[in-house]
């Protein structure tokens, strides 16, 4: 059974992973050092100012480490600190969770989605 407390307990990692480009950053980054370019490629549309401000969040929050290695061109390397490596196992726990209920999920959505488009 889930401790009443719970919600209040997990908010602080809740906020963390809100943001809509916060969970394939992450991802991102569990596959080793990147830098910003790299990032900015592999998460195509995202705009560089909200790449930034993800980045920017989960370096205050102890999540990643920005080191910047000075020279022609400078450039910026990010990766995940401790804490950040500790998430992982949320992220297994969620994919496990979608192999097992996810395609049920899918179905529910794509049948959704036809009957609002019937409505139209």
């Amino acid at each position: 059974m889930m401790d009443r407390n719970c919600p209040g307990t997990v908010e602080p990692i809740l906020e963390i992973l809100d943001g809509k480009w916060t969970l394939l950053l992450l991802f991102e980054l569990f596959n080793g050092t990147k830098r910003f370019g790299e990032l900015r490629r592999r998460l195509q549309p995202i705009s560089p100012k909200t790449l930034t401000d993800r980045l920017r969040l989960l370096e205050e929050k102890g999540i990643i480490t920005r080191t910047l290695y000075p020279g022609i061109p400078l450039h910026v390397e990010y990766e995940l600190t401790e804490s950040g490596l500790g998430l992982q196992p949320i992220f297994a726990a969620m994919w496990t969770w979608t192999q097992e209920h996810g395609a049920y999920l899918r179905t529910n959505t794509d049948e959704m989605d036809q009957d609002s488009n019937e409505v139209m």
